[in-house]
């Protein structure tokens, strides 16, 4: 059954009050949804859809990692297009994820945080591919909701599990949902999850019909627990080129809550609450992408034995990305580079020449558009993104020049507050809500790694004016200048560890320190 999504009134305006977000659901039947035109000359195409979880951008060998070994992520972009500036939304699985299915920004689809489950109502774009005549399929992590793993609207067939899923199973009883059914899980996961999509796609041999294949991995997500076979692979690599937070300091303007949260969860010095240390994480983290690579060759090796390989349009992307030092920490949510920017290939011999490479901004809320693009149907108006199935091929196209990150405050990790910024070709301006502290300018192609706040800097003020009023327009134009909220689940990790500074506070960034009162006119 379709549903019409609670978030909007797709026939009264993209611009809605929180009054008629409660009820727009009204305003259509339940079982209509909205009408795609087609695209004149468009065949449909066969899609595969590849996400993985936490896999940061340059975590793959042909972007000139020191020792990871990734063959067939980096034959998507020899032979295809690599999106060297893709980007999400909100760095953070559930919200990501949402954001994918939808094309919508975070809080129009309302999944926030990962504790909620997608909104009753809400469109997935493959509900519009079956409309049109594909057979449909969801393999693995669904995660937006971690109670249940029910089959979900737009997916004929389906393979999941609750929340985050495991590695191995925790024990002998453990199950996936297969089509509604209980199945055990038999082993390691990744590769578990590469056999029902490889069993899916070989059953699409003799279809007349077109297919559509959504690969969701666990993994890179931690726990980090590698497959067998990778274990201890990068045991002996030297990880001096991994950062420490070096340069993040007061004397640059550095928020006091970034170099706060060091010493925390999400930071270098308390990882996960524990001493296990920066470097093992790390490894650990490394090997796992090996059986994410493995996967995407059994994928593209299926293609091949059924003679589709070179016209099935193939995309691969994380769900966020991840810090590994940067700015003294780990995890994601923040609107760093690191945090927010992505893995993203595209390949299908077809219709591009290998090795292109894409310098535009493209975002996860364009998935959908694309997808929908290469089955021949238009996007609908309501949707945030934009296809980018024509941009490698022609490069002048118009394009978005900005775009809009946003991530929101949760009780479950309190150190990282409610945040907007506005991503450039050149500039990022970043500003937070509800928190003591400095907002963020910086010059990307200068200071890549950020570390250098310029919102103080004179030299500086009228582009940081300019970007703060685009970032308020694009919110207000969007919908988004109310901030959501969840009732929090689950436990508060906010903890400090004492044995290295933990009783005490950071210094507050330098611009708001003075030497002498201000204010000269108080009475």
């Amino acid at each position: 059954m379709h549903h019409f999504p609670t978030w909007t009134a797709l026939r009264i305006g993209l611009m809605i009050s929180q009054v008629s977000f409660a009820i727009a659901a009204t305003d259509l039947s339940a079982s209509e949804l909205p009408a795609t035109a087609s695209r004149n000359g468009v065949k449909p195409r066969n899609v595969v859809f590849i996400l993985t979880d936490d896999h940061r951008y340059d975590a793959m060998g042909f972007m000139g990692h020191p020792f990871l070994e990734t063959p067939h992520l980096d034959s998507l972009a020899s032979h295809g297009v690599h999106f060297k500036n893709a980007f999400v939304t909100t760095s953070l699985c559930s919200p990501s994820r949402a954001s994918i299915l939808t094309g919508l920004y975070t809080h129009k689809h309302r999944v926030i945080d990962n504790n909620r489950a997608v909104p009753e109502g809400t469109i997935f774009f493959p509900e519009y591919l079956q409309r049109a005549g594909y057979a449909t399929a969801f393999i693995g992590k669904w995660h937006m909701g971690g109670h249940s793993d029910e089959p979900r609207s737009g997916f004929d067939h389906w393979v999941s599990f609750r929340g985050q899923g495991h590695y191995l199973p925790p024990n002998p009883n453990y199950t996936l949902n297969v089509n509604g059914e209980r199945v055990k899980q038999k082993g390691y996961i990744t590769d578990e999850l590469t056999d029902y999509a490889v069993d899916w796609l070989e059953d699409q041999q003799h279809s007349d019909e077109p297919f559509f294949l959504y690969l969701s991995h666990k993994a890179v997500h931690g726990h980090y627990i590698p497959a067998q076979r990778h274990v201890g692979r990068y045991e002996d690599k030297d990880l001096s080129f991994l950062p420490r937070g070096e340069g993040i300091t007061a004397e640059k303007n550095s928020p006091r809550w970034v170099r706060d949260q060091k010493n925390s969860w999400h930071g270098i010095e308390f990882s996960y609450h524990s001493d296990i240390g920066l470097d093992t994480l790390y490894r650990r983290y490394c090997e796992l992408v090996l059986s994410v690579d493995d996967s995407v060759g059994r994928v593209l090796d299926q293609l091949k034995k059924m003679g589709i390989h070179d016209e099935t349009l193939v995309i691969y992307m994380g769900d966020n990305g991840f810090m590994w030092g940067e700015h003294g920490l780990i995890d994601k949510r923040v609107s760093y580079e690191e945090s927010m920017r992505v893995p993203m290939m595209m390949q299908c011999p077809d219709l591009y020449e290998g090795g292109k490479v894409v310098d535009n901004v493209i975002g996860n809320i364009d998935i959908g558009p694309t997808i929908l693009h290469a089955a021949g149907l238009q996007t609908p108006d309501y949707i945030d993104g934009q296809s980018f199935l024509d941009l490698p091929n022609t490069p002048r196209m118009t394009w978005r020049k900005n775009f809009l990150y946003v991530y929101y405050w949760e009780k479950n990790y309190p150190q990282t507050p409610t945040q907007y910024a506005l991503r450039g070709d050149r500039f990022k301006y970043i500003t937070y809500y509800g928190v003591w502290d400095t907002d963020e300018l910086y010059d990307l192609s200068k200071d890549p790694a950020e570390k250098n706040n310029l919102l103080h800097d004179p030299a500086y003020k009228s582009v940081a004016i300019e970007m703060e009023n685009e970032l308020y327009k694009m919110l207000g134009d969007a919908g988004g200048m109310d901030i959501p909220m969840n009732q929090p689940r689950g436990g508060s990790q906010n903890k400090r560890w004492s044995d290295i500074g933990g009783k005490s506070a950071a210094a507050f960034p330098a611009a708001l320190v003075v030497e002498t009162p201000a204010n000269r006119t108080a009475k």
